[in-house]
């Protein structure tokens, strides 16, 4: 990898997310930027390229905490300071790995040290590097919760505590959080969502000119990075000091009540939670019109700040898509537009050293050298994509059905609703989750051992208990305790783990009148809905006519799968055994690319099976090689009338799982619904 970064300044397109950056640039209290997009459109290049445009920053020398030299942090543990000159060091840039442990985030506490010696022996994480600097998270939607949890902490307080059996540190952590995510692989905890001030959207251009300038200059740069990056240093220089300028200029700014009560009344509009999207919005303004090079801030700048502070605010579950409605928000801004107001510039030309707003929004992008963009923005919606759209009729799905006379049109589901509570049974070691027991790093602790590696979570008694026989032996002759490294114990903990939620669904046409079809996806969309909240992988398998098909391979996008279950249509015959069949073979590759992750099958059906020769027959071979394999199951009933042919539950038993119905599903009186696959076959349930 080339030491020398992507010039900001370099980069072709992608005008919201460069303009969201550059905004937090100038006023970091926004609160940083969350960037959604596909994979490949040069996120992680965007950000990075960030950091040389930022002011250097004083700090007290040999502090590892990056304290300020002017008002130096009264419990810093590399303290006290006394107040004096600093030294200058860049801003930093500070990645945080998905996969990075708790101590690497927060720092790491030296317990042999503090028990024997008393000392606080602490070496520094990623939060205290961040210190003033940026936190950059990429596939911030695949992070741990435990750590979501520490940096939820931390940018609410300002400051990472790190305790360890009663030994504590406490050190200032202010960071301007960037994260990027794909939404294809997961969306992001509400909580965490919130703390970003700002949310774009990227996508690759389907603007061959502007794609053909982007390979050019990404071939260039990868020729001779220097060389590349000088040819960009007057550009960064222009930006970096109409960032400064913009700095200097922000607390001349002023925020009317005019405009104020235009934010307010929006965020009313779009029914956001809590008050931070009005501040949010207040502060984006202002940026805006200080970019500008404006001290007044106008309904443009409120109507820009909207869409960049609001889309990710207004969701009220996983399954709605980020957005504003525009029109509404034209009809907000109006209808609530004060007196004091400020008339718009008549010339845009004034409005900055780049010559004003580029492609006519507020405040403008940062420039580009070279010629202009012709093509749209990287965040927009290519019209390639709508004709796409447009051509698949509702009802139609994207694989070929088998008998097309015989497809009905996809039904709508019906409202979600809140599920019981489905487990693996036993004890897994899978990813940390919501669903079923685990052990864990976290949670109750049940227990000690050895550790193998560094010792993360101590467990006092026992290592108490463990020492004190040698302690005459070691001729221990004051109040401390004389503890060796054998003596360390471990914590053993039990949390929850996150499962691989496989959904067969069955959709002939037994399953194909629409009110039931609607109710049936209903219940799978709750389900779905279930798993989110979980933090599981969810799969879907759909079968009809002849055979079964892999519809959504497992995927941490419970959108992807409500969107494939949207379009899903019905008809013709039901190969049951198919279905199973494809599920086993599914959940087989599963096993081995993450075998510590315990799978959940879930069987929507009647029971009914009629596809294929011999179908009676080759579903219960299907189901026997489940049951034989341990793998938790449930079969949700979807069979209705007032005469029932019990297909279903007779399915559960031989797949050695639980049989409810659809009613069942959300009933009080079920606290779970999946039993141990080696158990009886009366399909009793088991309490979760």
């Amino acid at each position: 990898m080339a030491s020398v970064p992507y010039p900001f300044t370099a980069v072709v397109g992608m005008d919201d997310m460069r303009l969201s950056l550059v905004l937090n640039a100038v006023s970091p209290a926004i609160g940083g930027v969350l960037v959604r997009g596909e994979k490949g459109t040069a996120k992680s290049t965007v950000v990075r390229g960030l950091t040389a445009l930022l002011p250097a920053l004083e700090v007290v020398a040999g502090c590892r905490f990056s304290c300020a030299p002017d008002s130096p942090d009264p419990q810093c543990p590399d303290g006290p300071h006394e107040p004096g000159p600093g030294v200058s060091r860049p801003t930093r840039l500070v990645e945080l790995p998905v996969g990075a442990s708790e101590d690497r985030l927060v720092g790491a506490l030296d317990i042999e040290r503090a028990l024997s010696e008393g000392v606080k022996a602490f070496e520094p994480g990623l939060l205290a590097a961040a210190h003033r600097g940026i936190l950059y998270v990429d596939e911030v939607n695949l992070l741990h919760d435990h750590l979501v949890d520490l940096l939820l902490d931390a940018a609410a307080m300002g400051a990472s505590y790190v305790e360890r059996e009663g030994v504590s540190v406490r050190h200032a952590a202010r960071f301007l959080l960037v994260g990027t995510m794909n939404p294809e692989e997961g969306e992001l905890r509400p909580q965490l969502l919130d703390r970003f001030g700002l949310t774009v959207e990227v996508a690759a251009s389907r603007e061959p000119e502007q794609r053909v300038r982007v390979v050019r200059r990404r071939l260039a740069y990868d020729e001779d990075p220097a060389a590349f990056a000088a040819r960009w240093t007057a550009e960064e220089g222009e930006l970096r000091e109409r960032i400064a300028a913009a700095r200097a200029l922000l607390p001349s700014v002023r925020l009317g009540d005019g405009a104020l009560r235009q934010i307010s009344a929006t965020c009313a509009a779009f029914e956001v939670d809590g008050m931070r999207a009005d501040i949010v919005m207040a502060r984006t303004a202002t940026a805006l019109a200080a970019w500008a090079g404006r001290t007044e801030v106008d309904s443009d700048d409120v109507r820009q700040a909207a869409l960049l502070a609001l889309p990710h605010r207004r969701r009220r579950n996983p399954f709605d898509a980020p957005g504003l409605d525009e029109d509404k928000l034209d009809q907000t801004l109006e209808e609530s537009k004060g007196d004091d107001d400020p008339e718009p510039d008549p010339d845009p030309g004034d409005g900055g050293p780049d010559g004003g707003p580029d492609g006519g929004g507020p405040g403008g992008v940062p420039p580009q050298g070279g010629p202009q963009e012709g093509g749209p923005a990287e965040g927009g919606t290519p019209e390639g994509r709508a004709d796409e759209s447009a051509e698949a009729p509702a009802g139609q799905a994207p694989a070929p059905a088998p008998s097309p006379a015989a497809e009905q049109p996809a039904a709508s589901a019906a409202e979600p609703f809140r599920t019981k509570v489905l487990s693996v049974p036993g004890l897994g070691e899978g990813a940390q989750g919501r669903r079923s027991r685990a052990r864990t790093d976290h949670g109750r602790t049940t227990g000690a051992r050895r550790p193998n590696g560094a010792l993360t979570k101590l467990h006092l008694a026992a290592t108490v208990q463990a020492a004190a026989p040698h302690q005459r032996a070691r001729g221990r002759s004051g109040p401390g305790l004389v503890v060796r490294r054998d003596d360390l114990r471990q914590a053993v903990r039990e949390g929850r783990e996150g499962n691989l939620v496989l959904f067969a669904v069955d959709a002939s046409g037994s399953m194909a009148a629409r009110k039931r079809m609607g109710a049936v996806k209903g219940a799978v969309l709750s389900l779905l809905l279930d798993a989110y909240q979980r933090r599981d992988k969810v799969g879907l398998v759909t079968f009809r006519g002849s055979g079964a098909e892999l519809a959504l391979p497992p995927t941490s996008s419970v959108d992807a799968a409500a969107a494939r279950l949207e379009r899903l249509p019905t008809g013709g015959r039901t190969p049951l055994g198919a279905g199973l069949l494809k599920a086993h073979d599914v959940l087989r590759v599963e096993r081995l690319r993450d075998p510590a992750r315990r799978p959940l099958l879930v069987v929507v059906t009647d029971g009914r099976a009629t596809g294929g020769p011999e179908p009676l027959k080759l579903a219960a071979r299907a189901a026997g090689l489940h049951a034989a394999e341990g793998i938790a199951s449930v079969v949700v009933d979807c069979e209705t009338g007032p005469v029932r042919l019990g297909l279903a539950a007779e399915l559960a038993r031989s797949l050695g799982g639980t049989a409810v119905t659809l009613d069942e599903l959300r009933a009080d009186a079920i606290a779970g619904l999946v039993r141990d696959a080696r158990g009886d076959s009366r399909g009793a349930g088991r309490a979760a």
